[in-house]
């Protein structure tokens, strides 16, 4: 009886998720698809319709306008390269910042993981936006900051940190270091520990065991916690905002002018299309090689 029902079971455990993910992620994206085909119109909402009927015969108006011109124009492709430097600088200063913390906290004794793993999530239970503000706070000229950096005779004027890149830098890393310390850790925490016993008893040093053990075998972690930092941060909008100059455009500053600025939805979209299909590469490419190396660490 039971054998009977789990197929049915089973469909809708998947039905369930699937619907969801077509619901609120397939119909989105071919939402903003056909948005990226119209055209600027002077109504509300200020983009021409896409079908029309006239004469009992359905029209298309559509048109690659908008693809090709946010693609080769200077400014969006000046904006999208600095977005994506930006994501990648964040993303290397994370993996320096976030690998050591993870192994520190794999190798801790386990009843203080749990405190540590609680600290490294502790930022997420503030406001994303607060975070930001305070470390306005900390990094401006009269801020704490400038006044230990003056009291220690280091500096003998104020840092112009804020309003700069390094600060975009500096408060991306805050913001995005937790997302790869989650797994990376969970990663390093089911490490098996005899081999690097092994290692140990065979003559490795520290440093050889981790490069040719630890290393290899945590690869998993890496690519995940890289990726999870690497494709929110190419479409940050509020950092660059808050604490970066006007000299540096990003993409995602780009995209809010179009659309509530300039109304230009059209643009818009094709900014937000464009930038979704090139995060799509790291994604695939994680799913190409993540059961490589899961298969060669578990080997």
């Amino acid at each position: 009886m039971t054998a009977r029902r789990l197929p049915g079971r089973q469909q809708l455990a998947v039905a369930i998720p699937l619907g969801w993910l077509l619901l609120c992620v397939a119909v989105p994206m071919l939402l903003v698809l056909g948005l990226a085909f119209g055209e600027v119109a002077d109504r509300i909402p200020p983009i021409e319709p896409l079908l029309s009927l006239a004469g009992g015969r359905i029209t298309a108006h559509l048109t690659l306008h908008n693809l090709l011109g946010v693609a080769s124009d200077p400014l969006y492709t000046s904006a999208f390269g600095n977005a994506l430097l930006n994501a990648l600088e964040a993303t290397a200063l994370c993996a320096l910042i976030g690998y050591p913390i993870a192994y520190s906290i794999a190798l801790a004794p386990e009843r203080q993981r749990r405190i540590y793993v609680l600290l490294a999530v502790l930022p997420f239970w503030t406001s994303f936006l607060m975070r930001t503000y305070a470390w306005m706070g900390l990094i401006r000229d009269s801020g704490p900051l400038n006044h230990l950096l003056l009291a220690l005779g280091i500096v003998d004027r104020p840092v112009p940190v804020l309003y700069s890149p390094a600060a975009v830098l500096l408060v991306m890393v805050y913001s995005y270091v937790p997302f790869f310390i989650l797994p990376m850790y969970a990663v390093l925490e089911r490490l098996p520990r005899d081999l690097l016993e092994a290692a140990s008893d065979l003559g490795a040093r520290p440093f050889y065991a981790f490069r040719t053990v630890t290393l290899p075998m945590s690869m998993p972690g890496l690519l995940a916690g890289s990726v999870l930092v690497f494709v929110p941060a190419v479409g940050e909008y509020i950092i660059p905002d808050l604490v970066g100059n006007t000299d540096t455009i990003m993409i995602g500053g780009v995209l809010w002018a179009e659309f509530f600025q300039n109304r230009d939805w059209p643009a818009a979209a094709s900014i937000a299309f464009l930038t979704m299909a090139v995060l799509v590469v790291p994604l695939l490419l994680l799913r190409r090689f993540l059961p490589a190396f899961r298969r060669g660490a578990a080997s």
